[in-house]
């Protein structure tokens, strides 16, 4: 009876064993279900340049946010700039967005400027904090011509022709043709954003022609943006109940109380900082070519191979997403090329030279942008410069030292070294130099234990006379 009653309650331990994971599992996708269903308002923070690294970051908040099943995406914004590529790519995903985004430069002390300010129109609302700014949107890659300069009447709008969104007082519309083209494409891009959201398109132009700026009060009373507030809870309660374009939809913001969860810049976002950062780049480039150079010249050490092979993978991503002048690349990987063959090819000079000239000038014009953030540091080329220039002196001395070195090998090596009679010689003898026994002839009588001078060679035998010191 007692067996029995054991063998039931085992049982009874072994169903509830195994219905245990399934209670806790169903338990688990229950509290999942409850979170992904609460209304949450999703926020990003920018507070840097423009670039591939942000736009990474920004496109992967808006797919959180519709996995999420988030109300509205707050974009946090405070940057100088940056790369029309990445602002453009950004843009065209807020556009795209079946959520609606708010972009609030925040906090006090902030820009929007260049790129920061195409943004601001790109979303569905623009909102900005007390004490902060926005404009100055006047492509500058190319240089300027003199603030307040008309436009002239002919230019062409040519799609893409625009490479950075960068803030710079001087205003573009003198410049030459490529100029004119590029200001006048951001001016169409621009207008048509102010268009798509109902707001200021005239001040939108100047911003670009003329490199105008606003404080938050100004561009509210202009209608640059939508309003003004001091913190994201503010803004969730004031854009409550307001209607939003998404797509051909009208969407009526349900924002009050909304739970903000942060989504924060990762390791993936400050890794794609640090390696499309020019400078980085410009440095992995080189540690890259002058790693695989060292392995070639000296097989087998591995190290400086992989490391280099790995440094340069990285900088060729980059350069990729950067907006690289091939030409300057070109002209650094001649003189990498040329400094290199200085090392193996006895020019004296002339190839490290050349190459060193044809470094410095691609190192120059390497990077096409100014946008702030994505400027080559001169530094960094005059050192680059100085350490491959004393590579280069190092190698020439290596050359002209090898050169004048006494020749340690073959017949030549053999004149003038000393050595010992092995035996009496009247004649012919044999002589011990340099750790080997040779044939010996010599036209003076010599004494097993004498030493002697070498004074040619002939086939395996020496021709020696005694030795005689400088003192004698």
């Amino acid at each position: 009876m007692r067996l029995v009653t054991t063998r039931r309650w085992l049982r009874r331990l072994l169903y509830v064993a195994a219905l245990l994971p399934a209670l806790l599992l169903s338990v688990g996708m229950a509290d999942e279900a409850t979170e992904q269903r609460q209304p949450i308002a999703l926020e990003l923070t920018v507070a840097d340049a423009i670039g591939p690294a942000i736009s990474d970051y920004i496109l992967r908040g808006l797919d959180k946010a519709r996995q999420r099943q988030a109300e509205l995406v707050v974009i946090k914004l405070d940057t100088p700039g940056g790369l029309d590529a990445s602002m453009r790519q950004i843009n065209q995903a807020v556009i795209d967005s079946p959520i609606p985004v708010a972009t609030y430069v925040h906090p006090a002390g902030a820009r929007a400027a260049s790129a920061g300010t195409y943004m601001l129109y790109a979303s569905h609302i623009a909102a900005m904090t007390p004490g902060t700014n926005l404009g100055a949107a006047t492509p500058v890659q190319l240089g300027g011509g003199m603030p307040g300069q008309p436009e002239p009447n002919g230019g062409e709008r040519q799609p893409g022709d625009a490479k950075s969104a960068d803030d710079n007082g001087d205003d573009e519309t003198g410049g030459d043709a490529m100029s004119r083209k590029m200001v006048n494409d951001a001016i169409a891009y621009i207008r048509s954003l102010a268009e798509l959201r109902e707001r200021n398109a005239d001040w939108a132009e100047q911003a670009v022609r003329e490199a105008a700026s606003l404080s938050a009060s100004e561009a509210e009373a202009q209608n640059v943006i939508d309003l003004v507030v001091g913190s994201t809870a503010e803004l969730l309660t004031q854009i409550d109940g307001r209607s939003v374009m998404l797509g051909d939809r009208n969407v009526t913001l349900d924002t009050a109380g909304l739970a903000v969860e942060s989504f924060d810049p990762d390791w993936r976002t400050e890794l794609l900082a640090i390696i499309t950062n020019p400078n980085i780049v410009y440095l992995l480039m080189l540690l890259g070519f002058y790693g695989l150079i060292f392995e070639l010249a000296n097989p087998g050490y591995i190290l400086p191979g992989v490391v280099g092979a790995i440094c340069l993978i990285l900088a060729l991503y980059a350069v990729q997403v950067l907006p690289v002048n091939y030409a300057g690349m070109a002209l650094i990987l001649v003189g990498l090329a040329f400094m290199a063959g200085e090392m193996f090819v006895p020019s004296f000079g002339a190839l490290g030279i050349g190459g060193l000239i044809a470094f410095v000038i691609g190192s120059v014009i390497l990077f096409d942008a100014d946008a702030p953030g994505y400027e080559l540091s001169l530094w960094m080329i005059g050192t680059a410069a100085v350490l491959s220039g004393l590579l280069v002196m190092a190698a020439m001395g290596l050359l002209i030292r090898s050169h004048r070195r006494r020749v340690v090998s073959g017949s030549e090596e053999m004149i003038g070294s000393s050595g010992r009679m092995l035996e009496d010689c009247q004649g012919q003898g044999r002589v011990f130099v340099h750790g080997e026994t040779w044939q010996c002839h010599s036209h003076e009588s010599l004494r097993a234990g004498d030493s002697v001078r070498v004074v040619s060679r002939r086939g395996l035998i020496l021709e020696v006379e005694p030795y005689k010191s400088e003192e004698s």
